[in-house]
């Protein structure tokens, strides 16, 4: 669909952004290995608590084969799905015992003979969630097998080349490691269900997630204005800052949308097209008593854990609508390319600095419970990511 000027990703960068070069660091001679490593990993063998059901394990990792790219990772985020994962209750689920985390950057080690994409050096992501590596073993046990394991929190891992995708080293290791999930829903979201044009409106509710501050910045590189909703808290101010110092135009509270003085606000303020769900039940109603007529919401999450309420009035005389997002979809819908393209895409805004990582915690491996514990904190304005 046409945004901003631009049909296509290809033409959004050529239209955005010049030509850049890709400094890629200096690859060191590796060669495929024929002898199995071991390795570290944070491995769950059933579903719970993740502070609870979630171990360091050591592993030995298979020896590289003809299309296998070994991988040394470098660092890799815990984002709300994998705790959900770990938990059960999220709509694709590995099979079990896992290594947890789905999102994350490494560096190539070795490839097999018959490997031609990436090489040696290269800067690596998983190109889906869920990804497929080859069988690790436990070195513990020697009887527990993760047979095709997903997961990224490990030390390293041997992937087929097809699992992986090949970024720049040279943008910051904090915007790799959280590039494949939040920056793309972000990105798609804004593109995919209406036409908007620079000077539009975007509003959304959990502003301060990662998702949410892609919105902002992506949004902002595309000349959109949006108003940002948050929960109110002690240090509202300060949020409200940082927001802004992302692009966000508009900073409200949820409390503060709910008031009659909002109707003041849009007299100066176009309107919203498009509004972006995360937490639902009562805060996505106030979100669609807010949009234009025509527009519509889209929900990628459930934060509140209560449904979407939609009232008659809003659907018969605004003729709203709502709609679903889910990156895993999308992929399953659009060919490995396109989401190449969709890469490369928002590399070249970290490139010219319209995009960066959220505000980041980087913890050891070892020190992985209290990762796990703070990401399931309320308030948390900081993604911890695990450093191999």
């Amino acid at each position: 669909m046409w945004v901003c000027g631009a049909r296509t990703p290809a033409q959004l960068r050529r239209r955005l952004f010049p030509a850049f070069r890709r400094r890629r660091s200096a690859a060191a001679a590796f060669s495929a290995s024929a002898e199995p490593s071991r390795v570290r990993a944070l491995v769950y063998g059933h579903h719970g608590d993740p502070a609870k059901v979630v171990e360091l394990k050591n592993l030995e990792l298979a020896a590289v084969g003809g299309s296998d790219v070994h991988v040394k990772m470098l660092a890799a985020p815990v984002n709300p799905s994998d705790i959900n994962m770990i938990q059960g209750n999220y709509g694709l689920l590995p099979k079990l015992p896992a290594v947890g985390g789905n999102e994350g950057v490494g560096q190539v080690v070795a490839v097999g003979s018959s490997v031609t994409r990436v090489k040696p050096g290269d800067w690596v992501i998983p190109a889906n969630a869920g990804l497929e590596s080859s069988s690790l073993r436990s070195s513990a046990t020697c009887c527990v097998t993760l047979a095709n394991s997903a997961g990224t929190w490990r030390t390293e891992a041997v992937f087929s080349e097809e699992a992986l995708i090949s970024v720049p080293s040279d943008i910051p290791l904090q915007s790799a490691a959280t590039l494949g999930v939040n920056p793309c829903t972000a990105y798609r979201m804004l593109m995919d269900f209406e036409q908007l044009r620079p000077g539009d409106s975007v509003i959304q509710n959990a502003s301060n997630s990662g998702v949410g501050q892609a919105v902002i910045q992506i949004a902002a590189a595309l000349g959109l204005r949006t108003i940002n909703v948050v929960r109110d808290r002690p240090d509202i101010q300060k949020l409200t800052d940082r927001l802004k110092n992302l692009g966000a135009h508009h900073v409200v509270t949820e409390e503060e949308l709910r008031k009659h003085e909002m109707k003041n606000f849009f007299k100066d303020v176009p309107q919203p097209q498009l509004a972006l769900n995360c937490v639902g039940g009562k805060s996505s109603t106030e979100l669609l008593r807010h949009l234009a007529p025509g527009g519509t919401m889209v929900t990628y999450g459930g934060m509140a854990k209560q449904p979407v309420i939609a009232s008659v009035s809003l659907l018969i005389f605004k003729d709203l609508k709502l709609r679903g997002f889910w990156l895993s979809q999308w992929k399953k819908d659009h060919s490995p390319d396109q989401f190449k393209e969709l890469i490369l895409t928002l590399c070249d805004l970290i490139h010219r600095g319209q995009l960066t990582a959220p505000a980041c915690s980087e913890v050891p491996l070892q020190d992985y419970q209290r990762a796990l514990e703070a990401s399931m904190q309320p308030f948390v304005s900081s993604k911890q990511i695990l450093t191999m």
